[in-house]
């Protein structure tokens, strides 16, 4: 029992550690993003994310590229959408 905690306890050390690194690898980016490498592979085999291959090999990510693919395509929320439907409409309306 005692050794389940040591052992859960370190791998959250080492997601800790990895969280503060600029460059992924595979594995990494996989774990980081939460995608299973199959469909990683994919995403880089159709150049839909971001990715470096030096050497011709290895793949590698940035961190920052990483984030930002995330976090793309964002949507808005209802209250969102209602403010500035209010703010159009407000400046937009005709004078008689």
């Amino acid at each position: 029992m005692e050794i389940l905690k040591i052992l859960e306890q370190l791998d959250r050390i080492e997601r800790l550690v990895r969280t503060h690194k600029n460059v992924l690898n595979f594995e990494e980016a996989s774990e980081y993003t939460g995608i299973s490498q199959s469909y990683l592979y994919k995403l880089t085999a159709k150049g839909e994310i971001p990715f470096s291959k030096p050497r011709g090999k290895m793949i590698f990510f940035s961190k920052e590229k990483i984030d930002e693919w995330l976090l793309s395509n964002q949507r808005k929320s209802r209250d969102e959408v209602k403010t500035e439907a209010l703010n159009y409409a407000f400046r937009n309306k005709k004078r008689f």
